[in-house]
């Protein structure tokens, strides 16, 4: 059974940094493209950041800059390091599996972990 289990949410300051993980189980990791999306209230969901099976990373305008996404193969874990964050970065980010190698297709999300910028 495949599973993604995301940590690392919390609540900062503008300007703070966090660290979200994300673990998956059930399944190869480095055989699949990896992405983190959030969405805020009343929005929907949107790409934050993808990585490929060959590392190859592609980012939403909103965050580039300021966020790196990155892969552990040796321990099944993609992370988002987000860095400058501010008000508008609110939201839940989830974690996805693709069902690619090369391209971000996802067919399985994560519970989700809520990130909140506030002063």
């Amino acid at each position: 059974q495949v599973q993604l289990v995301e940590s690392g949410g919390g609540l900062v300051q503008p300007g703070e940094s966090l660290r979200l993980s994300c673990v998956l189980s059930g399944s190869i990791f480095s055989n699949y493209a990896m992405g983190w999306y959030r969405q805020a209230p009343g929005k929907p969901r949107e790409l934050v950041a993808g990585i490929t099976g060959d590392f190859t990373t592609n980012y939403g305008d909103s965050v580039k800059g300021r966020f790196t996404i990155s892969r552990d193969n040796a321990k099944r874990t993609v992370y988002l390091q987000m860095n400058s964050l501010n008000t508008k970065d609110t939201g839940v980010y989830y974690c996805a599996k693709s069902g690619s190698w090369f391209a971000l297709q996802p067919d399985y999300w994560g519970q989700g972990t809520q990130v909140t910028v506030s002063s």
